[in-house]
């Protein structure tokens, strides 16, 4: 592995601090208790699970364990058994953001302030490890793995949640967004295969339904 451990640490501070404007908007707290975008799941409870990607990492970059090391985020992907559950599968279970949910908003935004200063002293004091565990899914990852997929879940749910306000969705930055997008591309083509998506890039009259997850 010869990428840096380090290489996405300033993007992820920048994915934490879009997270947190989300999770500003003026929209959120009425539409609290709404429906979101995604079936079965509240306003609060997509706004929860936005903000835990920044909560989790402030929880788990400082441990170590002994669970084995995958060698990519690709991996994890391939691997994780929610990617290919049906949506009402126990893995894909969200009951834990909606009691976290029902804490409200003020109870999320002062979460996810404490947990944005936390990994910014542990990236910036040292304390953030090279390997990160991943608890739920039985291995860990290099630190630089580890923030790539809590990037792209900040990605992903940034978009669920500014379609459930039906407010304009934010210009990520490059450093955020590229990788992110790169990541899904090659796990799409893991799925699909190379010719399903550049046809679906590229050919109107030949696109498919093609999707990472």
């Amino acid at each position: 592995m010869s990428a840096a451990a380090d290489r996405y640490d300033d993007a992820f501070l920048t994915a934490a601090q879009v997270t947190r404007d989300l999770l500003r908007l003026p929209q959120l707290a009425p539409a609290w208790g709404e429906p979101s975008a995604l079936p079965g799941l509240s306003v609060g409870a997509l706004a929860c699970h936005l903000g835990n990607q920044v909560v989790r990492a402030a929880q788990l970059l400082p441990q170590q364990d002994d669970l084995p090391v995958l060698g990519s985020a690709d991996e994890h992907y391939r691997r994780a058994a929610w990617v290919t559950a049906p949506p009402d599968d126990a893995v894909n279970d969200r009951s834990r953001d909606e009691d976290e949910a029902s804490a409200g908003h003020a109870a999320l935004l002062d979460r996810v302030d404490d947990a944005d200063r936390t990994v910014r002293a542990q990236l910036a004091d040292g304390t953030a490890r090279d390997v990160v565990p991943v608890p739920w899914q039985g291995w860990s990852l290099r630190r630089d793995d580890f923030l790539l997929t809590r990037m792209l879940e900040v990605v992903v749910h940034a978009d669920d949640l500014v379609a459930s306000l039906d407010v304009p969705a934010p210009t990520l930055p490059d450093a955020v967004l590229d990788p992110v997008v790169a990541l899904l591309v090659r796990l799409s083509v893991a799925r699909h295969g190379q010719s399903a998506l550049v046809a679906t890039l590229t050919r109107r009259e030949r696109a498919r339904d093609v999707y990472a997850f």
